[in-house]
């Protein structure tokens, strides 16, 4: 059915049909390349990534995807994040900008530092650090700037280079969401100091849950190798002597034998999910009270998943509009995250290491509190979260903006009336 017949249907609320009748296609992401892979590594008789050959060859290939020359495994894309603030000497009562909507490893790999997060806003169209934020928070106890490519958006990454490179910062890409993710030609993950992936579960590519990191700097690549590892050094004929503290990520055979596979798959992965989103993305604009996200000049996403901003002045309340999208058959939410990061009470309540403050007490001037990042906040409470996924079909866009587009005018017009 056309997209201007479909708005004029009764509201699948009110009783008319749904836009979305059939079920969002699915896949198996799992099947026989990584049951070959799994088998290859337990026939080693050793799952341990220094012993085995499989996380030497994911090492190897991944950063040779990325036309990198170091690749350091761990166990989480938090752990990633961890290793790679730790590889910078990241140290307690430093202070590491990043974004004020992010997931908590973000800050959790910034807080098991010892180091203070301080929220930078958003540019309010594509939902990344604005610099201009940014350069407000640095301060001198600045040490590191992350940069999270929220949804796979890439940032603003030649403003934020300039800040890190007048200021003596580390730049590190939060690159989570952002598998294949390009700024001007170059991608996410080898523009700033490290990039850090994840593997869990909800991933582009997943191996349960692992990590990786990226570098060009051998220096960088070393110490990182040593923080994944109790600061112990598994090079041949190496003394055992650890010089610094240093946790245990170490990823294991199976996680890298399970991400060789689907190694294999991410540019497959990536380009159905772009063919997808940017198709989404088109669909979108023109809709009454509807905002699409923007991507930075030259970039080019890769759609963990999508956010759109909607006006209530023009749609009435967004629960009401997710409702309506829902009984459409349309699979929506009510954004990412229910708050800004700085909002949730680790921050609020200060609360730390062991049920203390520490080490917000290294920092009692670093606020949080509502007002703090105003952009993010207008972002929270008015933008909706659409799924994207690699096995999603023409049906399943065709009908998803037939139903978007039904609810929008319907409500639109009801706010006129």
């Amino acid at each position: 059915m056309p997209a201007s017949l479909a708005a004029l249907e009764p509201l699948a609320l009110h009783g008319g049909p749904k836009a979305k009748p059939t079920p969002y296609a699915t896949g198996k992401r799992f099947v026989a390349e990584e049951l070959q892979q799994l088998s290859e590594a337990l026939d080693q008789q050793t799952l341990f990534y220094a012993s085995g050959k499989k996380t030497k060859e994911f090492r190897e290939r991944f950063a040779a995807r990325y036309g990198v020359a170091h690749c350091v495994t761990c166990t989480s894309g938090t752990a990633a994040l961890h290793v790679a603030l730790g590889a910078c000497r990241i140290a307690p009562g430093d202070e590491v900008i990043t974004a004020s909507i992010t997931d908590i490893g973000t800050c959790a790999a910034i807080l098991l530092c010892g180091a203070i997060p301080v929220f930078a806003d958003l540019d309010p169209h594509t939902y990344t650090l604005d610099p201009r934020s940014v350069a407000e928070k640095i301060s001198p106890r600045t040490a590191a700037i992350v940069a999270v490519h929220l949804t796979g958006a890439p940032c603003e990454m030649d403003a934020l280079g300039a800040l890190a490179r007048d200021h003596d910062l580390w730049l590190i890409e939060d690159c989570a969401q952002a598998y294949h993710a390009e700024y001007r030609r170059r991608l996410c993950g080898t523009i700033g100091d490290i990039g850090c992936f994840s593997m869990n579960d909800f991933k582009h590519i997943s191996a349960g849950d692992a990590g990786m990191i990226l570098t060009h700097d051998r220096d960088l690549a070393h110490r990182a190798e040593l923080f994944a590892d109790k600061c112990y050094d598994r090079s041949p004929g190496a003394a055992r002597n650890p010089f610094f503290l240093a946790p245990n990520y170490r990823m294991c055979e199976l996680h890298a034998a399970v991400g060789l596979a689907q190694l294999e798959k991410l540019d497959g992965i990536v380009a159905r999910r772009r063919s997808y989103g940017d198709r989404l993305h088109a669909g979108l604009h023109g809709l009454p009270g509807l905002t699409p996200q923007r991507f930075v000049e030259g970039g080019r996403g890769s759609y963990w998943f999508y956010l759109f901003r909607m006006d209530e002045k023009v749609l009435g309340p967004r629960a009401a509009f997710v409702k309506a999208l829902a009984a459409e058959g349309v699979s929506a939410s009510d954004g990412y995250v229910d708050r800004a990061t700085y909002l949730y009470d680790l921050f609020t309540k200060r609360q730390g290491f062991g049920g203390t403050d520490f080490p917000f007490s290294l920092a009692p001037h670093v606020e949080y509190r509502e007002g703090l990042c105003p952009t993010a906040e207008a972002i929270v409470s008015d933008c909706v979260k659409l799924p994207v996924s690699e096995w999603f079909s023409e049906e399943d866009l065709a009908q998803t903006l037939v139903g978007i587009r039904k609810v929008a005018e319907h409500f639109a017009g009801t706010a006129r009336a």
